[in-house]
């Protein structure tokens, strides 16, 4: 039986991947090995792990993971306030299939969706 997934995404560097989710998204560093080429991060029941693809062009890369949270608006707030880049196209709002969401993308074009149900 199927009891969870941990999406697996590119990277090109992952210093700067690993600061990205730590210092804008508070994500924290899932295991105590640090494995070369690998990064694995995590925050409440969301864990994320990343390969190392260091000829990675950002504009061809269509990596994308769906995020649902409990608490859409302060999550959004939390990340304004740390100046974490929010999609142009992504703005907090409430979609026609009845979840608010909004996205942004990470360093390497990886697109993470955040949402809330609504119904």
């Amino acid at each position: 039986m199927l009891t969870e997934i941990n999406p697996k995404l590119p990277m090109r560097n992952k210093a700067v991947t690993k600061d990205y989710y730590i210092n804008k998204l508070e994500f924290q560093l899932f295991g105590d090995i640090d494995y070369d080429g690998y990064l694995m991060v995590h925050k409440d029941n969301v864990q994320i792990h990343f390969f190392e693809f260091k000829d990675l062009d950002p504009k061809e890369n269509y990596g994308q993971v769906y995020i649902r949270t409990n608490n859409i608006d302060k999550l959004y707030q939390k990340l304004l306030e740390n100046q974490t880049s929010i999609h142009p196209k992504g703005l907090l709002e409430t979609k026609p299939w009845g979840q608010r969401e909004f996205a942004l993308l990470d360093p390497d074009n990886n697109l993470l969706t955040f949402g809330q149900s609504i119904k």
